[in-house]
């Protein structure tokens, strides 16, 4: 579990994470693929990895507000209040890009899709590496979510950094929202 992430392993998963590299660890309902969400190279390392199309965005998932909000416009002081609605938990918001997104991240949208994650693997992940992470199911396009960290190095071999943990209850990957429109989107 993360809980037992040594120094050792953090060191490592900190290092890949500047080299552009990408981690699987494990989120609310699978394990997740992530990269740093201002790295331009592991973002394609991610679309390359799991055959995606560019024009589709990732999400991207933080302890808290602080390690999102440099990826989000800024919000008023009712919006900021009403995340607390919605967060910690397993329900990702679509909220205006600031822009300084870059298009990898956000895809062909104007709003970037964020979640303040409920999963205490993952938010201890964010805080002990100090960001968010981008965070899209670990699979290949078209194909079942990864459940193990095992799954994902079979099927990733050492393009990824595999990190020990659990996933969480959830059959089902987050719920989204247009926050604008309370719209669900999945």
């Amino acid at each position: 579990m993360l809980r037992t992430l040594g120094p050792s392993l953090l060191q490592h998963a900190r290092a890949r994470l500047a080299r552009g590299g990408v981690l699987a660890y494990p989120t609310e309902s699978c394990f997740g693929l992530g990269c740093h969400p201002a790295s331009a190279t592991g973002l394609r390392r991610i679309l390359a990895l799991k055959r995606r199309p560019m024009h589709k965005g990732m999400i991207v998932v933080g302890a808290d507000w602080a390690q999102l909000a440099p990826y989000v416009a800024p919000l008023n002081r009712e919006q900021q209040a009403r995340l607390a609605d919605y967060w910690p938990g397993p329900v990702t918001l679509l909220l205006p890009a600031s822009r300084r997104v870059l298009p990898l991240l956000r895809g062909r949208h104007r709003k970037l899709a964020v979640r303040i994650t409920a999963h205490p693997e993952t938010a201890r992940l964010c805080r002990l590496l100090g960001s968010a992470l981008v965070s899209t199911s670990a699979n290949l396009a078209g194909q079942c979510a990864l459940k193990t960290g095992r799954a994902c190095q079979q099927t990733f071999g050492h393009a990824v950094s595999v990190l020990p943990g659990h996933i969480g209850k959830r059959r089902k990957p987050s719920t989204i929202i247009d926050f604008a429109t309370g719209r669900v989107l999945r």
